[in-house]
């Protein structure tokens, strides 16, 4: 693939690696454009009592400075994008409203982890899900990404069915219009969505989204980026070959790009 716009590093306590390895990273692999997007500070949950979720909120300016810095050191040779994977948690807009708006971003990922004080992509708790109502946690999520959607803080989806992740079994029920209710906001507020590779390496074992989605979207001509969520320099691009088949074979041809708030559509 030709960019990665979705990529952490050691900032957030559960990935390695320095920004400018991920650049580097990237460089070698012959990409275009790399996005940098490390996890917003928590708004929900106290750092101390969760070190290795986000980055520390006094580690924020420093990230900024930094991506600045190696979007500077390496133009000409690629071009370095300054992101933020900014989670919506229902209840905490204003503070997230505040990071979003507060900062020259490139990009923000609006992803959904939480529902409350449930992280449901983290694997310590997945006990979370037993004796749960399993669509009635998708519901749940799902509702999460429309409201993420409406609050126009944010340029694309994150991994749009995450919550699949760690899902102990399918939905009782069917769930078809609950990610359809998801892509009709999505495609009503005018933002993309990304093609995810990481979840190929989780339980659920395919890329969120589903293709049953991604299809969908296409359907909608809802634009769509690339992330390969990379948690450490190796990964930058991880499955971009798969990524681009599967795009290609619903019908994509063009990835949205972003620069300064401002997305473009190009072709892959």
């Amino acid at each position: 693939m030709p960019i990665d716009y979705h990529t952490h590093n050691y900032r957030c306590g559960h990935a390695v690696g320095e920004l400018e390895e991920y650049v580097l990273s990237a460089i070698g692999k012959g990409m275009v454009q790399i996005g940098l997007s490390d996890h917003m500070p928590l708004v929900n949950l106290t750092q101390e009592e969760h070190p290795d979720i986000a980055m520390p909120m006094e580690e924020l300016p420093r990230y900024v400075e930094e991506c600045f810095r190696l979007k500077e050191k390496y133009k000409g040779t690629i071009d370095v994008r300054v992101g933020l994977e900014g989670d919506y948690i229902e209840g905490y807009e204003e503070q997230i409203e505040r990071i979003a708006n507060g900062f020259p971003w490139d990009y923000v990922i609006g992803s959904v982890h939480f529902l409350g004080t449930w992280d449901v992509t983290d694997f310590r708790q997945a006990g979370k899900w037993e004796g749960r109502s399993v669509v009635g946690a998708y519901e749940q999520y799902f509702d999460a990404i429309q409201k993420a959607a409406a609050t126009g803080l944010y340029d694309f989806i994150g991994h749009i069915d995450a919550i699949k992740r760690f899902a102990p079994k399918p939905p009782e029920e069917d769930v078809t219009p609950l990610e359809e209710a998801a892509l009709q906001a999505v495609k009503k507020h005018d933002i993309a969505f990304e093609l995810n590779a990481a979840g190929f390496y989780a339980p659920c074992k395919e890329m969120y989204p589903s293709e049953r989605i991604l299809t969908r979207a296409k359907e909608l001509e809802i634009p769509v980026t690339y992330g390969s969520d990379a948690h450490h320099p190796d990964k930058v691009g991880q499955k971009g070959a798969d990524a681009r088949t599967m795009l290609k074979n619903v019908g994509f041809t063009h990835l949205a790009t972003f620069d300064g708030r401002k997305r473009a559509l190009k072709p892959f």
